[in-house]
């Protein structure tokens, strides 16, 4: 009850700076990271690196959008054909726009690197609070690891493909991919640990070649490839290669493909510790990125439609990515189609680099608040770097161990990496919902309030942890309630098609067995809760109160 009190003492001082327009004061009197950090009981341990444009560079290399768009093409082309893959992409990205200005406003609250779980720990019912946490945690970290997996694993099956185009007899297996896997995961964690002091430049770097390895992809694609397809043809047919009842059906199962593609939209989120005003510009850089990307998508998309050859579906049951056999007819060569493969490989490479990032913070975070086994070795910060160097070793290792899976059946893999999808777009819910929740309720203070109380209910406030302030990035009033609502709409349409698998007519070897995976997940973290962590995990830790700044 004391630590509430100084913590109203200085919100109150904090507050009559800001009526009397005493910014400048406020800026000298505190670190505002550091206040904003300090307010939800986190120390600050980790060096701010990065700024928006850097960040902007992690999170568009991390989602690498036209890219992926590339690799995961055949899911929406083959339930849902052109005109499903159009109108699907613009239904993902004002579903993700959505979202993420939601993801915003949370951020932008509570700007902490646990996300979602540090978010439902504070939105939750009292009584349910830990239990939900501790799930949404689970979910997140499960999440990151297979989606850095994910990321490795379409570097080295695009490498793979690669050597198929230049050695037509080479016949690559499932260790020849885990192996490159491994590679791609080493570099990742060379970089990461050895180079991190660099990582906002190369982050920025990679912003560039971004932009520009677009640039070098679609002019070629467009004006070297005769047009196939007219408007007519792109806009209006629909497939439905996997047979279902309706093409309505299909296109709804194939709109996985273009939500994979924008997937890792939040890693701003749990890199917001290593952000310079992350009350603000972790919400802008995911809405930049997602703009940005969504444009840049949306031209690249448009080229490959409109020049797929007629027989795309041939070349797609002989390559795993038949763009590449797209490129090698374009500009007439395989050594012109290695080039523009090799941009998207490099891209896809730095994609995983930011997977690492952000997988590794995410774990850290969560051990930090001994929500997983060994959590103070998880938790530990190398001095010299100032980052977590064990945190991102255990995601590696985790992440090596998935692939193996690969070696055995790779629809088999394909399947658990699914998991991207279903952990990301549940925590989400979760969060997004109880913001919802608590909006409606009218729980959560005005920034410029003169009320001091926690929030407007009858439950009783156990830390600081209890009161809630909008932050400087939101939507007010009926649009933000507006806004909460189509986001949990269409992230409960999202997860329930994830599950299904391409085709009506399946066997053990084609089953989509994500919901197993997502399953097994929660049954899991469940065990694991009521019968080791219950009690341990109190929810987020009160490491620092304001009256020691």
């Amino acid at each position: 009850m004391d630590k509430i009190i100084e913590l109203q003492t200085l919100d109150d001082e904090v507050l009559h700076l800001r009526r009397k327009g005493l910014e400048s004061k406020l800026a000298s009197d505190f670190d505002r990271d550091k206040y904003e950090l300090a307010r939800v009981g986190k120390k600050q341990v980790l060096k701010r690196r990065f700024g928006l444009v850097s960040m902007t560079g992690l999170t568009c290399g991390l989602m690498c959008t036209w890219e992926s768009l590339l690799v995961v093409f055949l899911i929406g082309f083959q339930n849902g054909g052109p005109a499903g893959l159009i109108y699907g992409f613009f239904l993902v990205w004002i579903g993700n726009l959505s979202v993420f200005i939601a993801i915003g406003e949370l951020s932008s609250m509570i700007p902490t690197a646990g996300g979602q779980y540090h978010w439902v720990s504070l939105l939750a019912p009292l009584s349910s609070r830990r239990f939900f946490s501790y799930i949404t945690g689970w979910l997140t970290v499960i999440g990151w690891i297979a989606g850095l997996t994910a990321a490795s694993y379409f570097v080295a099956e695009l490498i793979l493909d690669l050597v198929t185009l230049s050695i037509p007899e080479f016949e690559p297996t499932g260790w020849n991919g885990t192996l490159v896997l491994w590679a791609t995961l080493l570099l990742c964690v060379i970089i990461n640990v050895f180079m991190s002091s660099a990582l906002p430049s190369i982050e920025v770097l990679v912003l560039i070649v971004h932009i520009l390895g677009f640039f070098g992809i679609i002019i070629p694609l467009v004006y070297l490839t005769p047009s196939y397809n007219s408007a007519k043809d792109v806009f209006t047919t629909f497939y439905n290669y996997g047979e279902w009842q309706t093409k309505a059906l299909s296109f709804f199962i194939g709109i996985q493909g273009n939500a994979l593609a924008f997937v890792g939209t939040d890693s701003a989120v749990h890199m917001s510790e290593e952000v310079k005003n992350a009350s603000t510009d972790v919400a802008r850089s995911m809405v930049i990125s997602l703009v940005l990307n969504g444009f840049l998508a949306l031209g690249m998309l448009f080229a490959v439609l409109f020049s797929s050859p007629p027989n795309i579906m041939e070349l797609a049951e002989k390559h795993k990515f038949p763009f590449i056999q797209v490129f090698a007819k374009t500009v007439g060569s395989n050594g012109g189609a290695a080039v523009m493969s090799s941009i998207i490989i490099v891209l896809e490479f730095c994609s995983a680099l930011g997977c690492l990032a952000a997988a590794s913070r995410m774990t850290w975070s969560f051990a930090r608040d001994r929500g997983l086994p060994f959590s103070r070795i998880l938790s530990m910060i190398d001095k010299r770097t100032t980052i977590p160097v064990v945190a991102i070793m255990t995601v590696t290792v985790f992440s090596a161990l998935l692939s193996l899976v690969n070696i055995g059946n790779d629809t088999a893999f394909a399947d658990i990496v699914s998991l991207v999808l279903e952990g990301f777009y549940i925590s989400y819910l979760i969060a997004i919902g109880l913001l919802l929740w608590r909006r409606l309720r009218g729980d959560i203070r005005e920034p410029d309030s003169t009320n001091q109380s926690t929030f407007n209910s009858t439950e009783p406030s156990e830390s600081i942890h209890s009161s809630l302030t909008w932050g400087p990035w939101r939507l007010k009033g009926a649009l933000g309630i507006a806004n909460n609502i189509f986001a949990c709409s269409y992230l409960l349409l999202l997860i329930f098609f994830s599950f299904w698998p391409g085709a009506r007519t399946v066997d053990a070897t084609q089953m989509n067995y994500a919901v197993l995976v997502t399953g097994f997940v929660v049954l899991f973290s469940i065990f694991y809760y009521l019968v080791l962590a219950k009690e341990k995990y109190t929810g987020p830790i009160v490491e620092v109160d304001l009256h020691t700044l």
